[in-house]
């Protein structure tokens, strides 16, 4: 027997079983990632994440003879339906045992709202913005999930499938080996730019050990950068301040000076940026959920021993885009992958259509290991 029953936002102990059926799932996979409880807690909370200004959410677990056997939430974004002239509703954390009567079942409550609503197609996996895990795994089962990305087993896409879900767009992540030395070329064209545009770079690294204050203002307009960047991509809409300083907190966390860059113009404006951060993901297993206790000694490791790294991401605002300023970023960004003596980046999930970023890792040989999916379904 299939129930499947709505968790409240507001309750606490349904939310939790919610979030550890995840970890639950993929105990002992050596490939996922599983989201820490403090971030999907807050992710959650309407008090927290200032999304629920202009989305909804509702939260949904099924049981099988008794037993938790899938989640999903489904979020109505009204933001993005305005922006892009859509009538959507996202799912979004959706993971379930290898049953597809249980996949149904939930799908079939996200159905019962959209029609309630109006709106005339689900997609996902989608989250409240771009800053969020999006798409689920349809290549690279053999490949480990970052901290930016969910794992998930290859049945899903046989469940979404017989579903009748069609592809919306995919998202490929590149892995780049690291050079062994600084390419001459890039730091030519890097300080011609610097000289032609009088830009300058900042050190966030003395920043962030020496002025915290200065470091969160600089890292806040490069957030407004990233607002400005994606604006044109699929399924984003606008940043709010709570959100970016939400996003503030989380770059500070993994903050390794060596793995980013920021480039400011004369008007002391950030102009492009790049974050980069160590693979955590050993410890999101080892912590089950938490940092402490079971988490710290690996994301200590983690972040003092960096043997693979990943983009958090890069951004450029519009009117330094077609100038080829992001090459500076890349080129410092480059630099203290080698100083640290990292040997793969890995690029994070990148629209399949979006030719600029991509055009970013041409010179260095990427390697696509990974494709993502954003799912379609028509609600009739």
């Amino acid at each position: 027997m299939i129930e499947v029953k709505e968790i409240s936002l507001n309750d606490k102990k349904g939310k939790k079983k919610f979030f550890k059926f995840l970890i639950d799932l993929y105990k002992g996979n050596e490939y996922a990632a599983p989201n820490f409880y403090f971030d999907e807690f807050a992710e959650f909370d309407p008090a927290v994440n200032d999304a629920f200004r202009f989305a909804d959410c509702r939260m949904f677990l099924a049981y099988k003879d008794g037993k938790i056997a899938g989640r999903i939430a489904g979020i109505w974004h009204r933001g993005a339906n305005e922006k892009f002239g859509v009538k959507q509703l996202r799912f979004t954390r959706f993971d379930v045992i290898d049953d597809f009567e249980v996949t149904k079942a939930m799908f079939d409550k996200l159905f019962a709202w959209a029609k309630e609503l109006g709106m005339t197609e689900i997609i996902g996996p989608m989250s409240f913005s771009d800053l969020n895990e999006e798409g689920m795994l349809v290549d690279g089962y053999d490949k480990e999930a970052s901290y930016i990305e969910l794992y998930n087993y290859p049945y899903y896409t046989e469940h979404m499938e017989k579903l009748g879900a069609y592809k919306v767009v995919d998202w490929t992540s590149y892995e780049i080996k690291v050079p062994e030395q600084p390419d001459p070329r890039a730091k030519r064209i890097a300080e011609m730019l610097k000289k032609k545009y009088g830009f300058k770079t900042l050190d966030l690294g003395y920043l962030f050990k020496h002025d915290k204050k200065e470091f969160d203002r600089y890292a806040m307009k490069c957030l407004d950068v990233l607002d400005e960047a994606f604006a044109p991509l699929f399924g984003t809409s606008p940043l709010n301040e709570k959100q970016k300083r939400r996003e503030l907190e989380t770059i500070k966390q993994v903050f390794v000076p060596e793995l980013a860059s920021a480039v400011i113009d004369k008007n002391d404006d950030v102009v492009v940026y790049g974050f980069m951060m160590p693979r955590i993901s050993k410890a999101m297993r080892k912590g089950k959920g938490h940092i402490f206790p079971l988490g710290l000694a690996p994301f200590i490791k983690a972040m003092n021993n960096i043997e693979r790294a990943d983009m958090m991401s890069v951004g450029v605002t519009a009117k330094y885009a077609n100038t080829g300023a992001v090459a500076i970023v890349i080129d410092n960004c480059l630099e203290g992958l080698i100083r640290l003596g990292v040997k793969y980046l890995e690029t994070g999930p990148e629209l399949e259509e979006n030719s600029n970023i991509q055009q970013l890792w041409k010179s260095y040989n990427p390697e696509m290991i990974k494709r993502r999916r954003c799912w379609g379904l028509k609600v009739e």
